[in-house]
């Protein structure tokens, strides 16, 4: 505490292959769920906060959980998301080194339990997803009077996925934004990403977030969903090389019908936020 300049709050600042998020030890903070989203959405603010795709409170699991720790996960428009693949990246990492859980462990999300390996000296972090459910290949849907064949999967979150061409000459911002609000997936929407497929084993991935509300840099539950159609379409192997809009590369693996999401969980800096300056 400050007499100076008011309370403060720390924190850590992440990513998960570009997808960048804040995380809090709410252990300390013991923050109520009922002010989460406020926070969120006045620390993921650019220029006025911190500015992050999304915010995560890390703690204790509640007795009887079977799971190791718990997050609460909040995209950068205040609303809550079952499932982030590249912030379970972050949180897993981050947990072992604040003491919440051992390199093998299992997190509690709003998607069911998540288990984690933190690879030892290394920014890898591999996590197992939630099975993929609803899975819909080859629906028609008409957008500004051109009709795309997208196909659906929930990977913890809803995703629909386009196969094009180029992935380059896609204005992911516009169309997007339009099949994320498309009546066929109202009400709750679902994020969408559009992959180009670059040999059995390889796919270019760019991503349009639902809450975010624009392209993120990666999604991990996307990479997942992406490498599931392409599969089941056949075009594709069991184990999949995704690169992001980011640069970045995300592993996905196919094990027996498991899904399991790898890739870096980079720790950029931490610090103290004047909460009063954020307003909250």
């Amino acid at each position: 505490m400050s007499q100076s300049t008011g309370m403060t709050v720390p924190f850590f600042k992440m990513h998960g292959s570009g997808n960048d998020f804040v995380l809090i030890d709410n252990r300390k903070l013991a923050l109520p769920r009922a002010q989460m989203t406020l926070w969120a959405q006045r620390i993921c603010r650019k220029a006025f906060g911190i500015g992050a795709d999304g915010l995560i409170f890390l703690q204790n699991a509640p007795a009887g959980e079977q799971v190791d720790y718990i997050w609460h996960f909040y995209n950068a428009d205040g609303s809550r998301a079952e499932m982030c693949g590249n912030g379970s990246r972050c949180a897993a990492r981050l947990a072992c080194e604040i003491g919440l859980a051992d390199r093998n462990h299992v997190l509690g999300t709003d998607a069911g339990p998540i288990r984690a390996q933190v690879r030892p000296d290394s920014t890898l972090v591999k996590v197992q997803l939630t099975p993929p459910q609803d899975l819909l290949l080859g629906t028609s849907l008409t957008v500004d009077g051109v009709q795309y064949e997208v196909h659906f999967v929930n990977t913890g979150v809803p995703h629909a996925v386009i196969i094009v061409d180029d992935v380059s000459a896609i204005d992911v911002d516009k169309l997007g934004r339009a099949m994320r609000n498309h009546e066929h997936f109202a009400p709750a929407g679902t994020n969408v990403n559009f992959i180009q497929i670059r040999g059995n084993c390889k796919l270019l991935l760019r991503t349009y977030e639902r809450g975010v509300e624009g392209e993120t840099f990666a999604c991990g539950t996307g990479a997942a969903a992406s490498a599931l159609v392409a599969h089941e379409l056949g075009l594709v192997d069991e184990s999949v090389e995704l690169k992001t809009s980011g640069g970045e590369v995300l592993q996905i693996h196919l094990e027996n019908g498991t899904l399991f999401l790898e890739g870096p969980a980079v720790k950029t800096y931490s610090g103290e936020m004047f909460i009063e300056s954020l307003g909250l």
